[in-house]
């Protein structure tokens, strides 16, 4: 009989209460994914080549996880609280039918077993399953495929998710269960109530609203423009500005709902009840609106952000060569493509490649006089007859020390340029091409720069003028960053061997052949050609370093910020919905007032809705147009010179995930007004009062 009870009990919340139990689920879920990052083979590929990165990264895991099970816990707390305060007259009559209180509370532990276990049941394979798919789409992302994927358990994940969920519900429930057994019956068996709450006069709300907006543009300017990132305390200043703002915009929409209500037409049904209802929930409950906005705004932001930078991560280099070999063993560099050649012919590697070429680079050697082997003032000339601008004030900054500027020969640098499918260059006698290296230079500037080179300003190089053609290089010159340079000229061949005097670097750059490939993944060619070299001794770099870096990046993003943003989203959707039900059955003697006036129950469904919509609505609003702020934001401070250029397509893929969120956002709010409807139904029976 016992039992019985406590299993149809805990069907019963679990069914009036979906939004609970889905959001317990998504925990679960949210906990195993950040646990188990540590199993999954595309973490475990990473570690052979970015095992410093990925060992920070994993020394981060356990703050992450403890962080979460403080928010998670407030989040558990307010839904069980929810769920008590629903059931505060029914636990009222179990105890004066005479159930003791230690029963009571072992009939409580019980139900609360019984969801924990039904959500774990479902959370933990929906978990193992969604981290798999995460780690097969992350490998796509930056061209690898299925790198050999096998399926991955990690059962310490399984116990600390298991003992970390256990631990939080359980704390949750002894607070409440000591909450409810000090209370008297009498407490229990009476409705609750909403306190009266002070208003201040209209313009005091409306003073607040506006500082509010100031506030939250004076952070979000701080931010973009790139003050904020500076140090410590204007960091500060500008989260500071942002919450503040975010908490008196949301304190002044009181006045904002109080004109709805009087503008409003009068001839709808409930009009004027459901505003009302909406102007009393933001007065009692406009910190929590607040702080749900700010986590929703955080949720977007992390998300948006990740994943525009995830997902355009491979935008920022491009992938023309496969290997470039180094030989420090030769005495002349013009011996150096020879000896690889022959190195890789006697390991029978020759037929790995389709495609072997130098790539030369050096100084001037004509001259000792580094401080002026080069100048370009008519180049600075120019620049400084442009409009002041940030972009200007770099560019002049960072070419007025280019004074000994390395030197690239024009035929290597071509055949960069066909295998990468762009046009060769064509120089005469007296003319360089400028090369600066996409890691010191933005899109913007290396516009900038174009426009003034598209004059053909000229230069002097150790004394002999010459002219700069053509609009700023910047393909990489070998296969990963053993050489990135700030700048550089591009000489025709003569020239380069005339002021390097001969005496230069020399760089073998390789492509593989389709024999290499043979039907397999590039990743798997790269490491099954990697252990052969590795065998010869011979001084190689591969792109498999290139992408191991990409995939870091990619790995870290996708996994951190989406696990922050479930972790968010669930927290700020369920505390504001569990803060509505509370109200509304707080009110329930309004809705019951209504019905004996003679109210149906679709239009109190239809108010309801309303209500819901405002309530949860607000918030969100809030937190999607912040976002597209804070996106932009994330992504000045956080992006690098060499990938700035990508920031339109970033802010695209962002602004299509901040969308979709804002899609699960209304799905939230549909789940709420089930519920709401739910407890409406229950108020159309009548009820005997106390």
């Amino acid at each position: 009989m016992f039992s019985n009870l406590i299993l149809r009990n805990s069907r019963r919340s679990r069914k009036e209460n979906g939004l609970f139990f889905s959001s317990l689920v998504i925990s679960i879920v949210a906990f195993y994914m950040i646990l188990s990052i540590s199993t999954q083979d595309v973490m475990l590929f990473l570690q052979k080549m970015e095992s410093d990165a990925v060992d920070k990264l994993l020394l981060l895991i356990p703050a992450f996880y403890g962080m979460t099970l403080g928010i998670l816990f407030f989040l558990i707390y307010f839904a069980c609280k929810y769920q008590f305060e629903r059931r505060r007259h029914e636990l009222g009559v179990y105890l004066m039918l005479g159930m003791r209180r230690s029963k009571l509370f072992g009939m409580l532990l019980a139900e609360d077993c019984l969801t924990s276990i039904l959500a774990m049941l479902i959370g933990l394979p929906v978990a193992v399953v969604l981290s798999e798919i995460v780690s097969l789409v992350t490998a796509k992302l930056v061209g690898m495929g299925i790198i050999g994927h096998q399926f991955s358990l990690s059962w310490s994940a399984i116990e600390w998710t298991l003992a970390g969920f256990l631990a939080i519900k359980l704390t949750a429930l002894l607070i409440l269960s000591g909450r409810i057994s000090r209370q008297e019956i009498g407490t229990l068996l009476s409705q609750p109530t909403n306190r009266p709450k002070k208003q201040m006069p209209s313009v005091i709300y409306g003073l607040a609203a506006i500082c509010g907006s100031v506030m939250l543009a004076v952070a979000y300017y701080m931010a973009i423009q790139g003050i904020a990132w500076t140090k410590v305390s204007m960091m500060g200043l500008t989260l500071l500005l942002g919450i503040v703002g975010t908490m008196l915009l949301f304190y002044g929409m009181r006045a904002l709902i109080a004109l709805i209500v009087k503008k409003g037409k009068g001839n709808k049904q409930l009009h004027v009840f459901t505003f009302r209802q909406i102007q009393e929930n933001v007065i009692h409950q406009s910190n929590s609106m607040a702080i749900s906005s700010l986590l929703i705004l955080a949720a977007l932001c992390c998300f948006g952000a990740g994943v525009g930078i995830a997902g355009t991560n491979s935008l920022s280099s491009g992938h023309v060569i496969d290997y470039t070999f180094e030989d420090h063993t030769a005495e002349d560099s013009s011996q150096v493509l020879p000896n690889i050649k022959a190195v890789l012919k006697e390991n029978s590697l020759e037929n790995q490649f389709s495609e072997l070429f130098e790539m030369r680079v050096g100084r001037i050697r004509t001259t000792e006089d580094y401080d002026n082997a080069y100048s370009m003032d008519a180049v600075m000339d120019s620049l400084r007859s442009l409009p002041q601008s940030e972009d200007r004030d770099v560019l002049l900054n960072n070419l007025g020390y280019a004074t000994y500027p390395y030197l690239i020969c024009l035929s290597d640098y071509n055949r960069l340029l066909e295998l990468s499918g762009n046009p060769a260059l064509q120089l005469g006698e007296k003319e360089a091409t400028v090369y600066i290296d996409t890691e010191f230079t933005t899109a913007s500037r290396t516009a900038m720069l174009n426009q003034v080179l598209a004059g053909q300003p000229k230069v002097e190089l150790d004394g002999s003028p010459i002219h700069l053609t053509g609009e700023v290089q910047s393909v990489n010159l070998v296969t990963d960053r053993s050489i990135t340079l700030s700048f550089a000229l591009i000489l025709p061949d003569e020239a380069f061997l005339y002021y390097s005097q001969g005496m230069y670097d020399t760089y073998v750059n390789a492509v593989l052949s389709e024999q290499a490939l043979n039907g397999n993944s590039l990743m798997t060619a790269y490491s099954d050609l990697n252990e052969k070299l590795d065998k010869i001794g011979i001084e190689y770099e591969s792109y498999l370093q290139n992408m191991g870096r990409q995939l870091f990046y990619t790995v870290a993003s996708i996994y951190i910020t989406l696990y922050l943003a479930i972790v968010f989203l669930v927290v700020a959707n369920t505390i504001v919905g569990v803060q509505f039900l509370m109200s509304q059955q707080k009110t329930g003697r309004r809705y019951q007032t209504l019905i004996r006036l003679g109210a149906t129950y679709e239009s109190l469904c239809q108010s309801a809705g309303k209500q819901i919509a405002w309530f949860m609505g607000l918030p969100v609003l809030v937190a999607a147009v912040s976002s597209l702020f804070g996106v932009r934001a994330l992504f000045t401070g956080i992006l690098s010179s060499r990938t700035r250029g990508t920031v339109p397509e970033m802010l695209l893929v962002s602004a299509t995930m901040i969308l979709l969120l804002c899609v699960i956002e209304y799905i939230y709010m549909r789940v709420v007004k089930h519920s709401s409807d739910r407890y409406l139904l229950t108020l159309m029976q009548p009820q005997r009062e106390e």
